[in-house]
């Protein structure tokens, strides 16, 4: 007998993962990361975006949004995906450490006033984790998409952005509506504003 969840099931699970999802505090902070991303892209500064996996492909889905464009017509933004690089990838993790990979590309690419935003569904990626210590070593601002309680990552970001699911596909499929809010109500802003 098969055990396979039916579609009617999987997608009523993920519904009810984003409607908690729209009362939960953590994910009401993103209005704040709108703030932040906006005040640093509008002064010219970088959006350092990193994760793994999954929330590797994320993190380039949001700079390719903003590098190129999301609904409006407008001027590139500088934003940088650390984990989309496979030369500096593979150097740095062959020849010292993975857990460094995006530490060394914030120490590469940090400008005071930036934002660097991690994507981990469990909070405790060591190595979003390493970049955003270093982030706070350059004085930029972290951001993190996570999971329930943030996890490790919880204590590094300035902005935590978590989701009320310790599930990880639940979490990412809440991550894609966040991000998309974001880089929409980023871009309004700056076009608004005359910035972008």
């Amino acid at each position: 007998m098969s055990t396979a969840m039916s579609i009617d099931r999987y997608l009523e699970l993920s519904a009810r993962v984003l409607t908690e999802s729209a009362a939960h505090p953590g994910c009401r902070r993103a209005d704040a990361a709108v703030a932040a991303i906006a005040t640093a892209l509008s002064a010219g500064l970088p959006l350092l975006v990193c994760g793994n996996g999954g929330s590797a492909s994320d993190a380039m889905h949001i700079t390719g949004e903003l590098v190129g464009r999301f609904l409006k017509e407008r001027r590139a933004l500088n934003c940088i995906c650390l984990a989309s690089n496979p030369a500096v990838l593979t150097a740095w993790s062959n020849d010292y450490s993975f857990e460094t990979v995006f530490s060394r590309q914030v120490e590469a690419y940090a400008k005071p006033g930036g934002v660097v935003l991690g994507l981990s569904t469990s909070g405790n990626s060591k190595n979003v984790i390493r970049a955003f210590e270093a982030a706070h070593t350059h004085g930029m601002t972290t951001i993190a998409l996570t999971g329930e309680g943030g996890g490790a990552l919880a204590a590094l970001s300035d902005i935590l952005i978590d989701v009320p699911s310790r599930v990880t596909p639940q979490i990412q499929q809440v991550h894609l509506c966040l991000y998309h809010y974001i880089c929409e109500q980023v871009e309004a802003r700056l076009v608004a504003d005359g910035k972008a």
